[in-house]
């Protein structure tokens, strides 16, 4: 099994350490290295899963060239500077360089299932972020359309549910609706792509940032982390489902009763190997390649 990377410290600018990725300043530029760190219910848990960082690298460009032509991305390419050649064994299969921008505090995120947050809501209320729902789902059940359901962004902590109104007092009105129509694109394009490829995404979440004047998609996009994958062969309304992501982790978690504070506990050899195995399965189906690199 290739060695879990934790952290990285490479001899350049910090940026950001972010839950999951180191950012670096390079060349008026920002270099995201993905680490193999895991985050679950917002904290960072001690136990690394390896190849994770390199499942999220490869399936964010993957995603991002796939998507290029709904809305412009973060990506750049040139080579890395020489300072840098000791850290190639760590670096390969794991940074993206990307233009700095400003940005947008909101989390987009689309849910095109009933599940998580949105189900517990639902339950509570008959709505999600202030969309009323048809009465009578069940639980993973596929939504009549995809809904928008904005949260804030939280540097520590639980992100928090908002409603479009909530949303367009944060960032207006014009913007707020540039990014529901984008997101909902965005969405609507990948789940057909991956329904294609046996895979469901049941929900996911978009980040965006203002560069020279205009909005383009930033960070990562449509990885296990970010997203909801489940199997699309297993698919069962009414009940827990198979998933690709760290759904396996948060159910571990949950079924030790931990308190979502941190520290968080370390993860035994079955649950690192198990969502490992599950993120490496996203990957090989979503992009129809086997190797990493």
């Amino acid at each position: 099994m290739e060695r879990a990377i934790f952290s990285t410290d490479l001899p350049l600018p910090l940026f950001k350490r972010g839950k999951v990725r180191d950012i670096y300043e390079l060349e008026g530029h920002l270099l995201f290295v993905a680490t193999d760190r895991l985050s679950a219910f917002d904290v960072v848990l001690p136990t690394p899963i390896p190849y994770k960082g390199k499942v999220l690298t490869a399936l964010s460009l993957f995603w991002f060239d796939y998507l290029k032509d709904i809305i412009p991305n973060h990506i750049r390419s040139f080579p890395l500077p020489s300072s840098l050649d000791p850290y190639l064994p760590i670096l390969e299969g794991r940074y993206i360089i990307g233009v700095k921008t400003q940005p947008i505090p909101v989390e987009c995120v689309v849910r095109g299932y009933l599940f998580g947050s949105a189900w517990k809501e639902y339950q509570e209320k008959g709505e999600v972020s202030g969309v009323k729902l048809p009465r009578g789902l069940k639980l993973a059940e596929k939504l009549p359309s995809p809904i928008f359901t904005p949260a804030t962004k939280a540097e520590t902590g639980h992100d928090v549910n908002i409603s479009f109104g909530e949303m367009e007092d944060i960032v207006g009105r014009e913007t707020s609706q540039f990014l529901v129509e984008k997101s909902l694109a965005l969405y609507k394009k990948a789940s057909t792509y991956a329904e294609s490829r046996g895979v469901i995404i049941a929900d996911t979440k978009f980040e965006f940032g203002w560069h020279e004047g205009k909005i383009i998609l930033i960070d990562e996009v449509l990885t296990p982390d970010s997203s909801r994958f489940w199997d699309a062969q297993l698919y069962k309304p009414g009940e827990n489902q198979p998933s690709f992501d760290k759904q396996f982790v948060r159910d571990y978690l949950e079924s030790i009763n931990w308190d979502k504070a941190p520290p968080a506990p370390p993860l035994p050899f079955n649950v690192v190997e198990g969502t490992m195995q599950r993120y490496l399965e996203a990957y090989r189906r979503l992009t129809g390649r086997e190797d990493l690199q």
